[in-house]
């Protein structure tokens, strides 16, 4: 670097201002701005403007779906939903991410939603029973009418329904009652086990049964007819029982007795290829199955049941509370964790799946594809329903579920469900309450369902404005609520029944959102409570509420000679082309800058977008060398 005659030139970097310096530090010369430290003057004009421009910020979403209208949002952000037969347990609705999302929710209770692009009210339930007890229910049908078999306490009781009326009468026992411990059918007979004796009887006709075994000192005890055999547990023995034994008498040697003592059978079940038993210790729980021997018969003509061998170890803490399966292919497994869905092999073994949901779970029934299985609805006694037809998600144990049928206002875990004969009306039992049967045909006073928490597969802030519902209210009404992270809810809109349905706006919660879900109630027509609204979906509009970014193009000086406003001259030769590596250096390191605007005050963080240096010397100024415009543009952040 040379230098000239003049004595007043500049040394080659300002003292005051070291380069490297994300701050200018003031020098006694008016310069403009000041980029990661440098100073420049401002060289506007009407070629090279100083120009401020809002930069692009809206994100191109893409839907790659089969369902149409949603591909490219570049007005509005959509999300809409028009079913919801995949049931229920998500946290957030992205079917980007999945193609399952788009139909499955969060929540929903007393609704049905398990036909395609459609969601109504399910019926209610009636007390068919009243007890004190932990009753013990078996569908039957006593050859008039459909009806329930029902342990109630030392009590064995027949309920029929007439519509939603319920009769009921007791059978007479032999002997003298006692709790009864379990109960089971063959559709014609019945056999129960209480503490003393293992008794036999008629559905229909006759209520007199018979005391088949001596079983003194039964603590607990499982009986089941399965395969066309009699299986009893009592205590931690199995037994293999004549189905058509009477007078009493001692039990028969039994079949298997578990080496832990304090070992409980708590299910007996059969499946294609094996009988299945169940039960716990503590804390480990296991599910073991008893093949047939095909080539031996026992004394009852059977052919012999094996040693049963364990297919299923549940997780420590766990514990089995029913095993049953479903057509051979799915078994469904209750325990006090939840409720999981098995594979069963060709051999009779198990693999299962993880729990669906985390509720103690009791007792199963089947009808057409879905489990129905007695748990506890957050506060409330009721079922879950399962749907078997597909998993959720393909090749996996996941499958569709929902809340279903629930005794309102009990909040004690039901034990045991089945079918009011060969109806489609499921029944539950509630301990200490008793039997409840799903209604003839009312409508429960209303339901609702609960979105998955829609973010756009974004953290950025949502402006969510505008919701429509898909719903026909000429039978019953609709209330909307929006729910915010910390799952608040607000009341956002509501229908009528018999009005017009129409897009509504989103005031709460205020100001931008990273996700929100809603709330959709249905209630019945208000004159006739077996009639209620069809719910067919909801479209959102949203808006991103990202900070703007702002592209600044600041139009420099960059020459070796320059003065401010006040004629104060700064410089010296190949002061420019020093500028310019600085400033290049900064730009290739790619981070974050200050930026000064002394003109207005401003000062903020950006990035350089781009520069462009236009090499120019004015000949009627005193500039001379290397120099010229240096357009630079600054992208906030």
């Amino acid at each position: 670097m040379s230098y000239g005659s003049d004595v007043t030139e500049g040394i080659p970097y300002t003292l005051s201002n070291p380069a490297g310096s994300t701050n200018f530090q003031a020098t006694g010369v008016s310069y403009d701005i000041a980029i990661n430290g440098l100073p420049f003057f401002l060289a506007a004009s009407d070629d090279s403007p100083y120009r401020r421009v809002t930069a692009q910020y809206r994100k191109q979403q893409y839907d790659q779906t089969r369902e149409a209208g949603e591909q490219s949002l570049t007005g509005w952000w959509f999300r809409s939903q028009s079913s919801f037969h995949l049931g229920a347990g998500i946290k957030y609705f992205e079917p980007a991410q999945d193609e399952s999302l788009r139909f499955q929710f969060t929540e929903s209770k007393g609704l049905d939603v398990w036909t395609k692009g459609q969601a109504t009210l399910l019926n209610t339930t009636v007390r068919a029973l009243t007890s004190a007890n932990t009753p013990i229910i078996v569908g039957a049908n006593d050859g008039t009418n459909d009806c329930l078999v029902v342990a109630d306490g030392s009590a064995l009781k027949k309920v029929t329904m007439s519509n939603d009326t319920p009769t009921d009468s007791t059978y007479t026992q032999a002997g003298t009652p006692s709790t009864i411990l379990d109960l089971t059918t063959d559709g014609i007979r019945y056999w129960f086990i209480n503490g003393t004796h293992v008794h036999r009887g008629n559905i229909g006709g006759t209520t007199s049964d018979v005391e088949t075994y001596n079983a003194s000192s039964t603590t607990s005890a499982r009986i089941k007819y399965v395969k066309q055999r009699l299986i009893a547990t009592i205590n931690n023995k199995l037994y293999e029982l004549n189905a058509t034994h009477t007078g009493g008498g001692a039990l028969p040697t039994d079949h298997y007795t578990h080496p832990q003592t304090d070992w409980i059978w708590t299910t007996i079940s059969e499946g294609p290829n094996a009988i299945y038993v169940g039960g716990y210790s503590r804390e480990n729980s296991s599910i073991y199955k008893i093949t047939l021997d095909l080539a031996n018969a026992n004394a009852l003509g059977f052919p012999e049941l094996s040693i049963p061998s364990v297919v299923i170890d549940l997780p420590e803490g766990e514990i089995i509370n029913t095993f049953d399966t479903y057509l051979g292919t799915y078994a469904i497994l209750c325990t006090n964790k939840g409720v999981r869905v098995g594979a069963i092999g060709n051999s009779g073994d198990v693999s299962y799946g993880p729990l669906l949901f985390e509720t103690e779970c009791t007792d199963v029934a089947f009808r057409d594809k879905f489990a129905y299985v007695s748990t506890k609805q957050g506060s409330e006694s009721g079922l879950v329903r399962i749907d078997l037809s597909q998993p959720v998600i393909p090749n996996s144990l996941v499958f569709a579920y929902a809340w279903d049928a629930c005794a309102s206002g009990e909040t004690t875990t039901s034990n045991s469900v089945a079918f009011l004969g060969g109806t489609d009306r499921v029944a539950f039992c509630v301990p200490g309450d008793g039997v409840w049967v799903e209604s003839y045909g009312v409508k429960v006073a209303s339901g609702y369902l609960k979105t998955g928490f829609i973010r756009y597969n974004t953290l950025e802030g949502k402006l969510f404005k505008l919701l429509t519902p898909r719903i026909d209210t000429t039978n019953g009404s609709l209330s909307i609520s929006s729910i915010g992270y910390d799952y608040t809810e607000y009341a956002i809109g509501s229908f009528a029944e018999e009005s017009t349905v129409s897009e509504i706006g989103i005031p709460y919660p205020q100001g931008p959102q990273e996700y929100l879900a809603f709330k959709f109630t249905l209630t019945r027509d208000a004159s006739d409570s077996t009639l209620g609204p069809l719910f067919t979906g909801y479209q959102l509009k949203s808006l991103p509420a990202v900070p703007r970014q702002r592209l600044i193009q600041y139009p420099l000086f960059c020459f070796d000679h320059e003065s401010d406003k006040f004629g104060v001259e700064v410089g010296y030769e190949g002061s420019s082309w020093d500028r310019m590596q600085q400033l290049e250096a900064v730009e290739n390191a790619g981070d974050t800058i200050r930026i000064e605007d002394f003109r207005t005050g401003e000062s903020f963080i950006g990035l350089i977008e781009e520069m462009d240096f236009i090499n120019k010397t004015p000949q009627d100024k005193k500039f001379s060398g290397f120099g010229g415009l240096l357009v630079v543009t600054i992208r906030s952040v």
